[in-house]
């Protein structure tokens, strides 16, 4: 009455667990030899001449025909039969009994010999059951990609800079702080300059010549037209000069281009003299889009190359642009290049300093292995997939990879065109062929002659 039972649903579980393990685990044992590796491992028996195999002798002879020395007579080592524990694969045996965590019987495992390919039997039902999915492998084409992050910045050729070019004094200023947005056309200030008075009376005095149809006259009013030009006053002033025939003494200036303001070192009434600056206006019809690339990404990129720009806090995503410029330089921490995008900015949306999202497109490899990246298992040191050699035959296989692209990858060496890989439930395959493989590293002799021995008795 005292005695507690387990319930059902974990007898149940453990049942399970234990049905499958043994099953799995069992039908995991058979291997085959790999008729193409030869890598046996081997032993002396006898010397034979190298050039001439029918002449046999003893260590230190020579052949009678060739005069060679004789060489060692290599035959491989016969496989090993092993026990070995299906629940608990650490216990090995070199004859039959039980294991001494669980008390199962060790089941007979033939190891050593040749190399062997280990072969994993897997059930339709239990194939189900892991839910396991085949792709095979097919060659394509890839394109070269980077995903890279960028940061926007001005277009340095929309950047404008206004400077001084005559000495006089501010006034009536309308541009009041940084960051304010002008268009073209706006008033920005006036600037009362006597030199400027006296560059609009001598253009009057030559306006006044350019009457009679002297020709030197007419070559007068040009020079004082370009001399109102040349020190800053607008095509639209000048035309009020001349329809006005007086002189301004506060001349107006207006915005150049459409932007904002980004520097301003004026105020209302400060003095200004030749080669001041008086403000810095930018242009954000267009920004440029500054992204890292590493070292070995630099080979296959060049300029002209598309760009896709992804600024998803401003909602803006798949902003097609193009490789620019190529900087010359690496960064000497990062080892980076830096490439440049120029983007349209219509909505001004980009602003300077907004980190981006950018992918850049080399250009394509052609007739290429590939597989999906969801069939790789990469370990750090290696990239391994499970091939299915038939309909319930799987091996687990080394690949050497080369570029990965949007969820596919080359591969290099180690599949061919035809093979199917596993692409889901794959990794209790992988397992079970890891723990085979370390069974056939237990029975390889040592560098001393001696074998690995585990047994329990």
């Amino acid at each position: 009455m005292g005695e507690r039972f387990p319930s059902l649903s974990l007898l149940t579980l453990l049942v399970v667990t234990f049905v499958v393990s043994l099953s799995f685990f069992n039908v995991a044992m058979a291997t085959s030899v790999d008729t193409t590796a030869q890598h046996q491992h081997q032993h002396t028996s006898g010397y034979a001449c190298p050039m001439h195999p029918q002449q046999t002798g003893e260590e230190g002879e020579r052949c009678p025909i060739c005069n060679m020395y004789l060489e060692p007579i290599e035959q491989e080592t016969q496989a090993q039969t092993k026990y070995v524990c299906p629940m608990h694969p650490q216990i090995v045996s070199d004859s039959e009994g039980t294991c001494p965590i669980c008390g199962m019987n060790l089941e007979k495992v033939e190891v050593g010999g040749a190399s062997q390919t280990i072969e994993i039997e897997v059930a339709g039902g239990m194939q189900q059951a892991l839910g396991m999915r085949t792709q095979t492998v097919e060659k394509g084409t890839l394109w070269r990609y980077v995903k890279t992050l960028g940061t926007v910045q001005y277009d340095q050729d929309s950047i404008f800079h206004l400077h001084a070019r005559a000495t006089g004094w501010i006034e009536k200023m309308a541009i009041n702080n940084v960051g304010q947005s002008v268009k073209k056309g706006d008033f920005m200030f006036e600037l009362y300059s006597p030199e400027l008075v006296s560059a609009q009376d001598d253009f009057l005095q030559a306006l006044d010549y350019s009457s009679s149809s002297d020709r030197m006259s007419a070559e007068l009013l040009r020079k004082a037209r370009l001399r109102l030009e040349l020190l800053g006053i607008s095509e639209k002033t000048i035309k009020q000069i001349e329809a006005s025939k007086q002189s301004l003494y506060r001349v107006p200036f207006y915005a150049p281009q459409d932007g904002y303001v980004s520097d301003l070192s004026v105020r209302d009434g400060m003095y200004i003299q030749p080669g001041d600056t008086l403000f810095e206006l930018v242009n954000l019809s267009h920004v440029w889009v500054i992204a890292d690339v590493f070292e070995n990404e630099q080979s296959w990129l060049e300029q002209g190359r598309p760009a896709d720009v992804t600024a998803a806090a401003q909602g803006l995503f798949g902003l097609e642009g193009s490789i620019d410029y190529i900087y010359p330089e690496l960064d000497p921490v990062t080892r980076a290049m830096q490439v440049r995008i120029r983007l349209a900015n219509p909505d001004k949306k980009l602003r300077p300093g907004t980190l981006v999202d950018v992918e850049l497109y080399g250009g394509p490899k052609r007739d290429l292995l590939i597989i999906p990246m969801e069939a790789l298992i990469q370990t750090g040191r290696e990239n391994r997939v499970v091939v299915q050699l038939s309909d319930t035959t799987f091996s687990s296989v080394t690949v050497k990879l080369g570029i990965m692209v949007k969820g596919q990858a080359e591969v290099l060496d180690g599949l061919q065109a035809g093979d199917n890989v596993v692409v889901s439930g794959q990794f209790l395959i992988d397992s079970e062929a890891s723990i085979q493989g370390s069974l056939q590293r237990l029975s390889q002799p040592s560098p001393d002659g001696s074998h690995h021995d585990h047994s329990h008795h």
